[in-house]
């Protein structure tokens, strides 16, 4: 069975848009992908159909790796002007079901999650980055959360990179999104004083009632975020967990301990700048002997089964909570995209594409 576009139209307008290779949607032109399963699909291809059951994760690197790739915003403009000129889809997480599949160890029905296109039927040419979902005793798009990649980071990125011990003093900036909440949840469990920073009050309240922090901050309401660090941490920061950059890293590092360990796992207050903010306060690691460390989660990929093992009894258990931000319908998912930078969603932002 292959998967292949026969005609791509225009649902509003009723006209022919011509036939393509390569999948691609469009918002603005609400373009229509239709399929057709012809011939057998060849063992390096899995075919998975996002359509029958579906969520897409929406994360601030998207946006990111979206603008990395040469060509693909202009090729976007180009589509919306009217041209033929064909684009690669955006790619991000998601929970699926396979359709057909090439590979001994993928099958019809089969329900996975990993990298997919922002379509509804991807074509995924390596098993590298997919996993088959065996345990559904939680909700299925948990698979783009808490048991997917945000939850592979946070795990190994607060045990393995920051290496805590009981009792430290735990600091994680934009604190209630996807990898935040369980980083301060985790930091908990170990037994560690764990203080959060969010953009909103409903959020600082979902930190501090919900997620189980000590104590968490709106850092809009900070005129000087080293002074609010210093209220919160009178005696230093141990472990900082890096999800925002700029001028929160520069505070920190003013506030950190001796032997201090950073995670930098992301930084998104940088990420729509023209020119990303310096950082002034490096020298801090010579002195204090920090260890400011940068990660990837596909390195961890290999102790995907040490993961479950740890975090599926503490989520059935009910000892880790995690919030998820919904929104329906794949056409929803620029604006949900762009609600990242504004703080817009509350939790993990996910896109349901189709219902369980």
């Amino acid at each position: 069975m292959a998967v292949k576009h026969v005609e791509r139209r225009d649902p509003v307008a009723g006209e022919s848009l011509g036939a393509c290779e390569d999948p691609v949607w469009c918002k603005e032109r609400r373009v229509v992908e239709e399929f057709v399963m012809e011939q057998p699909v060849p063992p390096y291809l899995f075919a998975f159909a996002v359509g029958e059951l579906g969520f897409r994760e929406v994360g601030p690197m998207t946006k990111v790796y979206a603008e990395a790739v040469p060509g693909v915003l202009d090729a976007v403009s180009r589509e919306f002007a009217g041209t033929k000129e064909m684009i690669k889809p955006i790619t991000g997480y998601g929970v699926a079901t396979v359709v057909d599949s090439g590979h001994p160890n993928f099958k019809k029905g089969d329900l996975v999650w990993g990298i997919t296109g922002w379509e509804e039927y991807s074509l995924i040419k390596t098993s590298e980055t997919v996993f088959k979902i065996q345990n559904m005793d939680v909700p299925l798009s948990y698979y783009t959360g808490i048991l997917g990649m945000p939850g592979i980071t946070a795990y190994f990125g607060f045990y393995e990179v920051c290496s805590p011990k009981k009792g430290e003093f735990v600091y994680v900036s934009a604190a209630s999104g996807a990898v935040g909440q369980l980083v301060g949840q985790f930091a908990k469990l170990l037994g560690c004083y764990v203080v959060g920073s969010a953009g909103s009050k409903e959020k600082v309240n979902l930190l501090k009632n919900k997620f189980g922090f000590d104590d968490a901050f709106n850092y809009k309401e900070e005129p000087d975020l080293n002074v609010a660090l210093k209220r919160y941490f009178p005696d230093g920061i141990d472990i900082y967990f890096e999800n925002v950059g700029g001028k929160m890293l520069d505070a920190v590092l003013l506030n950190m301990r001796l032997h201090g360990r950073i995670a930098v796992c992301g930084m998104i207050s940088q990420y729509n700048m023209k020119q990303p903010e310096g950082v002034h306060n490096l020298f801090c690691l010579i002195p204090k002997r920090i260890r400011m460390e940068g990660f990837l989660v596909r390195d961890y990929y290999h102790l995907y089964p040490k993961f479950l093992e740890m975090v599926l009894p503490k989520i059935i258990e009910g000892k880790i909570t995690y919030v998820e931000d919904m929104a329906e319908g794949l056409e929803s998912a620029p604006g949900a995209l762009l609600g990242l930078f504004s703080g817009r969603n509350v939790g993990k932002q996910v896109v349901v594409v189709a219902h369980e």
